[in-house]
């Protein structure tokens, strides 16, 4: 990378302008878990362990065939990983493979055949890592002698779990074809393509420079879109066969991206962003990223565009779940998400052009989103609903791709995401829990009506599901007025007493913790966790702070964030503030947890307000906005570098790492050192400028694990530390 003013996009999708000195915000989050501790403060019992509420099943990966009813998931418990399937219209859900190993080898990118019988998917890898690891190497967590590899592997739709997985070669991101008899992948920055049945071996499609990516297969499968990624800009092309030029549409010195067939695949619409270059925006204003729909023929190859973003902030290019989410529907209409009325919503527009129709209308956001087969209508996830606290939750919706008239398919308590139609039209498939429960794939009738939960057999009959607390939905104002969201976690048993509190802060920060289950594995282990702290005599107040996501373009987006301010961190210390107003919390005993951007908030709170917090606990967080500065070479900062030294002056304060000389509050830091979206190097240092200013610091380095760890026992192990660590810190010997 060249020392200039970038653009970074992060994993999460957010957006920093930073020097090159500056280090990439973060991605996703971790949280902590805890073991078996009796709660020694004013004889509150100790009731489930931490054993048991970490065997909730996560479920990831809903998949649905383009024809038929068959659907496929993925189930992991206790680290253990498995597809499921199921198809209608009983939807008797059993398992297709059997592995039975703690490994650490995910499971993802499941798809079904067309047909409806092949199940595929990839075994192995990161997919939440934020750049590659050295020379590839994917994830050894369980410390395995054999080199680990990222596999792509088919099994009979409806064969048994014994059944032993047919290996069609080593590749990422596959996708199958509509006729049901290829699949292309990712593989060595090409597009590959094999037989679904793997009669013979896969082989690169075509030759391309930069790197091909986001193979869509055409209606009838004759052809193949991609991006091509050429660095500071890149094209949407298309493949006929290995033997037949690549053809590239409309290409430009700007980023195209996100190719979506016509149904008659005559025409590709895509998402068009600006080139990178251009002179220096300042770093410390906010800027925005204006982004347009266009549309190219696949004969002539020429272009024109269909719509354009406003050059405002909520005009920007959406950042949330999905991006853009562009979709072809029914009657030539072009389906989009955009914030530009202050909320993540739908949009649809004519091919033709004119003025774009809004199809969710309210203040909430859309999220998961998907379209039914016959392209007439879209499913998705909103926080909003009937219920009270619905922003803190998520519901299924319907909505015509033509008319605004959006239905309501689930709604509730609980928590509704990731919703697919299946390929006869006639029933959704989504992922659901509640704030006791947690998640199973289920199914429901396309127009409402009684949910049906697959796999229940999945959770343990001693799972503490009666046991777990409700957290209740609370608000409280940040010094600067901005109304602040939480959850409060409280076990009514001896209510009398005073018990220490704990601040919890997720991570992203694109994220937003739920009343119940959530659909990261990340943040249902941060949930587990606060549940098993709750239960053993805490209180704990979950912050979704500024720059998180369900409550608005602008709160998503503030003003002097992250390196350029840290605002967020006066909703973290309000929090902390409203936490010790209540009742049964003891003002004196008050720790904070967190991990990825919340290791970062909880680190700022330790080193600016010990007097408030206690102890903390740091899980792989970001301690220094600056790396590796020694001054920049490139020549153009010599007449361009507009506030680039007054932003980094602002970054070093907005670091943990600048206010060591006031930390004095105890911490646990956590880390895995094969981590991919935070250097571990941010651990090491820190312990170090910690060990010299004579912090008190304990230390759990996993060795080979990532950031959001792959091993159900290293969740464990860090988890339980957690709430001993607490226990030591914060409650009476």
């Amino acid at each position: 990378m060249r020392s200039s003013i970038w653009k970074v996009h992060s994993f999460d999708g957010r957006v920093w302008r930073v020097a090159p000195a500056l280090l990439l915000l973060l991605s996703p989050v971790v949280m902590l878990h805890t073991q078996t501790v009796s709660d020694g403060a004013g004889g509150v019992p100790a009731s489930f362990t931490m054993e048991q509420v970490l065997a909730y099943p996560f479920v990831s990966g809903l998949a649905t065939s383009s024809r038929g009813s068959r659907i496929a998931w993925v189930i992991n418990r206790n680290g253990v990983r498995n597809i499921w399937t199921a198809e209608g219209p009983d939807f008797k859900a059993r398992p297709l493979t059997d592995y039975r190993n703690d490994d650490g080898q995910e499971l993802t990118n499941v798809a079904v055949s067309p047909d409806g019988k092949t199940v595929i998917y990839v075994r192995g890898g990161d997919h939440d890592a934020n750049w590659p690891a050295e020379a590839g190497l994917q994830p050894d967590p369980d410390h395995s002698p054999e080199k680990p590899k990222l596999e792509i592997l088919s099994l009979a739709a409806d064969g048994p779990s014994t059944q032993k997985p047919k290996l069609l070669a080593e590749g990422d991101r596959p996708v199958i074809s509509p006729r049901s008899d290829r699949v292309a992948f990712v593989k060595e920055k090409a597009i590959w393509v094999v037989p679904v049945d793997g009669s013979t071996p896969a082989k690169a499609m075509f030759f391309a420079r930069g790197t091909s990516a986001d193979p869509t297969w055409s209606p009838n499968g004759d052809q193949l879109a991609f991006v091509s990624d050429r660095g500071d800009h890149s094209f949407i092309g298309i493949v006929d066969s290995d033997s037949t030029p690549i053809r590239y549409l409309a290409p430009s010195t700007s980023r195209d991206f996100s190719p979506r067939w016509s149904p008659d695949g005559t025409q590709i619409a895509f998402v068009r962003m600006p080139g990178s270059g251009g002179a220096p925006l300042t770093l410390l204003d906010l800027h925005p990223d204006p982004w347009a729909i266009w549309i190219a023929s696949t004969n002539s190859l020429s272009g024109h565009r269909v719509w354009q973003s406003p050059n405002t902030l909520r005009g920007s290019a959406p950042s949330t779940d999905g991006g853009a989410n562009l979709a072809w529907g029914a009657g030539n209409r072009l389906v989009f998400l955009s914030d530009v009325d202050g909320w993540p919503h739908l949009y649809s527009i004519s091919t033709n052009g004119g003025a774009p129709l809004l199809l969710t209308l309210g203040s909430f956001m859309t999220e998961f989103i998907s379209m039914t087969p016959d392209r007439t209508a879209m499913v998705y996830s909103a926080n909003t609903g009937t219920t009270q606290g619905d922003y803190d939750r998520r519901h299924i919706f319907r909505v015509p791709v033509d008319r605004a008239a959006p239905v309501a398919i689930t709604s509730g308590s609980g928590v509704e995401w990731m919703p697919h139609a299946t390929g006869d039209g006639k029933t959704v498939a989504f992922i659901g829990a509640g704030a006791q429960k947690p998640m199973l794939a289920m199914v429901v009738s396309m127009s409402g009506g009684a949910e049906q939960s697959l796999a229940e057999e999945s959770i343990p009959s001693d799972f503490p599901t009666s046991e777990l607390v409700i957290p209740q939905p609370v608000t409280f104002k940040a010094p600067d007025g901005t109304t602040v969201h939480g959850q409060v976690f409280e076990n009514a048993r001896n209510s009398t007493i005073r018990k220490p509190g704990i601040v919890f802060v997720h991570g992203g920060p694109p994220r937003q913790m739920l009343l119940g289950w959530h659909y990261m594995d990340y943040y249902s282990n941060a949930y587990a966790v606060n549940q098993y702290l709750a239960s053993h005599g805490y209180v704990v107040l979950s912050v979704n702070y500024r720059l998180g996501i369900g409550y608005g373009h602008d709160f998503h987006n503030p003003a002097h964030a992250g390196p350029w301010g840290a605002s967020e961190y006066q909703d973290v210390k309000a929090g902390a503030e409203y936490l010790r107003t209540l009742p049964h919390v003891d003002a004196q005993r008050i720790g904070i947890w967190g991990g990825s951007y919340g290791g970062y908030l909880a680190a700022m709170a330790l080193s600016h307000d010990s007097e408030i917090f206690k102890a903390g606990v740091d899980m792989h967080g970001v301690h220094n906005w600056i790396t590796e500065y020694g001054g920049f070479t490139d020549e153009q900062l010599k007449y361009e570098q507009g506030d680039l030294k007054k932003a980094l002056a602002i970054a070093w304060n907005s670091s943990p790492v600048s206010s060591v000389s006031t930390w004095k509050s105890p911490v646990l830091l956590i880390q895995g050192d094969d981590d991919r979206n935070v250097y571990f190097h941010e651990t090491v240092d820190l312990a170090r400028r910690l060990s010299k200013q004579g912090v008190s610091f304990e230390e759990l380095v996993i060795p080979d694990e990532i950031h959001g760890f792959l091993r159900h026992q290293s969740w464990f192990r860090a988890d339980s530390a957690t709430a001993a660590y607490f226990d030591k810190q914060l409650k009476p010997q």
